[in-house]
């Protein structure tokens, strides 16, 4: 069963998510603000492997230019993949 992670976990993750381009950070800070409460063990598991990534290869990721292939093509990296990649919820808007 997928459990959230708590607070320290959480912090430790986001120190461990800070990167060397401010656009990755802006996607990770974004990823941080829309699903912090919600993340899960599931979520941790996909988004440790795509910041084992060099700072180049996550921008592309984050950008789509191109996709997840061989070991990082797991369903867990493609789930986060996916919330980072959403545009940012406009504020004032419900849906």
């Amino acid at each position: 069963m997928d459990s959230t992670i708590d607070p320290t976990e959480l912090n430790r993750l986001k120190w461990r998510c800070k990167r060397g381009l401010l656009e990755n950070d802006l996607f990770i800070e974004r990823f941080f603000q829309e699903q912090g409460s919600a993340l899960t063990t599931r979520h941790v598991a996909g988004l440790q492997p795509l910041m084992d990534l060099s700072d180049n290869d996550l921008l592309d990721l984050l950008l789509a230019r191109r996709e997840p292939d061989g070991a990082l093509a797991t369903p867990e990296v493609n789930e986060v993949l996916a919330l980072m990649r959403r545009p940012a919820l406009k504020k004032g808007n419900s849906q």
